[in-house]
Parts: C-alpha cells; sequence; structure tokens
C-alpha cells in the first residue's frame, strides 16, 4: 500500500508593513512606490503613490492600508529606507488613496 504524500500548497507572499512591522500576506497589504515629479521650479519632488493594482515599476514597500500605519511610518522615516530613495517625500497621494479608500469601504 502506498502512502499518499502531503498535497503540495503554494505559500502566499508574506510581506511586512513597513508602518507597524508587522508581518503579513501581500493581498492584506497596499503596495507603494517613488515616482520622481517636476517641481515645476526645476526642482525634483519623490512622490509616494499607491499601486493597488501591483503594477507600477520601481522598488516597491508594503504598508496596511489604514491611516495609523501610513502616521507610524512617516514617523518612523521607514519610507526613504523602504523605497531607498532620499530627500522631500510627498506622501499627498498616498493620504488622499487612504481617505477615500476609507469612504468607500
Amino acid at each position: 500500500m502506498e502512502i499518499d504524500p502531503a498535497p503540495q500548497r503554494r505559500s502566499a507572499p508574506v510581506r511586512t508593513c513597513i508602518g507597524c512591522r508587522e508581518r503579513e500576506l501581500a493581498v492584506d497589504l497596499l503596495r507603494i512606490v517613488a515616482q520622481d515629479r517636476d517641481a515645476g521650479d526645476g526642482s525634483r519632488i519623490v512622490a509616494i503613490v499607491p499601486d493597488s493594482r501591483r503594477r507600477l515599476p520601481g522598488r516597491g514597500a508594503w504598508l496596511h492600508p489604514l491611516s495609523s500605519c501610513l502616521r507610524a511610518a512617516e514617523r518612523r522615516r521607514a519610507f526613504g529606507r523602504a523605497l531607498r530613495v532620499s530627500g522631500n517625500l510627498d506622501i499627498s497621494a498616498l493620504e488622499h488613496y487612504l481617505e477615500n479608500r476609507h469612504e468607500h469601504s
């Protein structure tokens, strides 16, 4: 009699929230990326934008889609380290996304 081996399970990707530092399934987290933008006066601004479809190019970081995790990441200065960018970071697009997401849920 042959013993049936354990069924092959595909493990789902696990990521760490840069705000609260908790490990979670990637489907439960929001991917964020940094994008260079022109400030209009010749200088560059690095905008932190949500990547809800997980398709934008570049290095990504993961965040619970909660304002508490956003504030924790901002307080810990985690955006620059996680995305490997420096300078003034604009998180207004991310704040706007989280506010609108909360209104529609």
